[in-house]
């Protein structure tokens, strides 16, 4: 399954590795594509073990918000 989070708040190459990585540690996600001047944050996961409020909230505990899912 795909899913684009926006998140607001990431502004450079730091705020794309902290969010992408902490995002790859989840088990089920397969893909993660962060794009900093949309602050869309693109998510392949497997949906059997990944659910959408788990990636918010692993997106949440580095410190960004997100604006719309």
């Amino acid at each position: 399954m795909n899913k684009t989070l926006l998140v607001q708040g990431m502004s450079c190459g730091h705020c794309k590795q902290s969010v992408e990585g902490a995002l790859n540690s989840v088990e089920g996600v397969s893909e993660v594509s962060v794009n900093l001047s949309t602050g869309e944050v693109n998510v392949s996961f497997d949906d059997n073990k990944v659910t959408t409020e788990l990636l918010e909230d692993t997106v949440e505990e580095q410190g960004y918000d997100i604006v719309a899912s």
